[in-house]
């Protein structure tokens, strides 16, 4: 049994009597009169003090009638058959038991202090990659069946053991040595947990798993300074990725809208270009349709609106007559004009 399974007091005196009664068969025992009036009293203590029993609680009785289990004995005080009929095991079910690997604990507390000294070679798991990584863990679970966790196997704490770390150096083993120590902890540790408790359910001792958590992870010593220039290397490359993002996430929605606009600035460029098109297509072919009526005056009147719009942009006028004898000067009133406007 562990620490912590025990039973009743009245066992320890009945050990006590029958060491008695062995040594006054030896001769070395107390006269007859003295050994019946302690073997009275002792009857005595021995029937008062081993018919109760406490339970904590948060434990459980486990009973046990004749070597065959009668019950289970709830938190408070119990009577049981004196004399060894009944024996009560205690078992721990209301707290959350743990084991831990690779490390122990020296003193818990707000400050726990831990030690590794010894434990070295249990930490030390082959990854997929064949790469040695320094896994420390914990494994948490209640008992969720006193009677099985009692009796279905002989060590239940150490069958706990062995299989949490058969579980956690096959499942790193599938992994590489980078998941293992970075990215994917949590999900490993959730596998364990899994598997873990997959398995004992089959070997049926009434456990529960609480919680599987990887309590610290690292490369070995001789090699931990050249893992962490990877790691910060690591760390520098996802930065970069993350700022390359970063920048793409700026600058594509904005070379976007910018693309959008000039298409808009286009559309709207050509929707004009097409208007002014429609009007000088109608104002020529009116303009046609009054040319075929009259010719001659149309061609005039061309003229005349083409030089109405035309001579004003004109610095200076000269006008020849038919001869060609001379230019006749004009004086410049539209400068003057302007001039006395100013």
């Amino acid at each position: 049994m562990n620490d912590w399974q025990s039973g009743s007091s009245g066992d320890q005196l009945e050990d006590k009597v029958v060491d008695m009664v062995k040594r006054m068969k030896d001769g070395k025992g107390p006269p007859p009169k003295a050994l019946l009036l302690f073997l009275l009293l002792a009857l005595l203590v021995f029937g008062i003090s081993g018919s109760f029993y406490k339970v904590d609680t948060e434990e459980t009785g486990v009973v046990l009638r004749f070597g065959h289990f009668s019950g289970f004995a709830e938190p408070g005080l119990h009577f049981k058959l004196p004399l060894g009929i009944d024996r009560v095991y205690l078992v721990p079910t209301g707290r959350v038991l743990k084991e831990e690997f690779g490390f122990r604990t020296v003193s818990p507390g707000v400050r726990s202090s831990y030690t590794k000294r010894g434990l070295e070679e249990e930490s030390l798991t082959l990854t997929g990659d064949l790469n040695v990584s320094d896994v420390e863990w914990i494994v948490q679970y209640q008992v969720a069946d006193p009677h099985k966790f009692l009796f279905r196997v002989k060590d239940p704490r150490q069958t706990i053991r062995d299989i949490s770390e058969a579980v956690v150096r096959r499942v790193v083993g599938n992994s590489n040595v980078t998941e293992v120590l970075t990215t994917e902890r949590a999900l490993l540790a959730g596998a364990i947990e899994k598997d873990l408790q997959s398995i004992l359910n089959e070997y049926d001792i009434g456990v529960r798993i609480v919680t599987v958590k990887f309590q610290d992870v690292n490369p070995p010593d001789p090699v931990k300074a050249a893992f962490n220039e990877v790691n910060e290397a690591e760390q520098q490359k996802e930065s970069l990725i993350f700022q390359a993002r970063e920048q793409y996430n700026r600058e594509v929605p904005k070379a976007r809208g910018v693309a959008r606009s000039r298409i808009l600035q286009a559309e709207g460029y050509a929707v004009e270009r097409i208007n002014q098109a429609k009007v000088e297509t109608s104002r020529f072919t009116a303009l046609l349709g009054e040319y075929r009526k009259a010719p001659e005056v149309t061609r005039k009147r061309l003229y005349l609106e083409t030089l109405e719009e035309i001579l004003p942009r004109l610095e200076e006028i000269y006008v020849m007559d038919d001869a060609g004898t001379g230019a006749l000067p004009l004086l410049p009133l539209r400068t003057e004009r302007k001039g006395e406007s100013k």
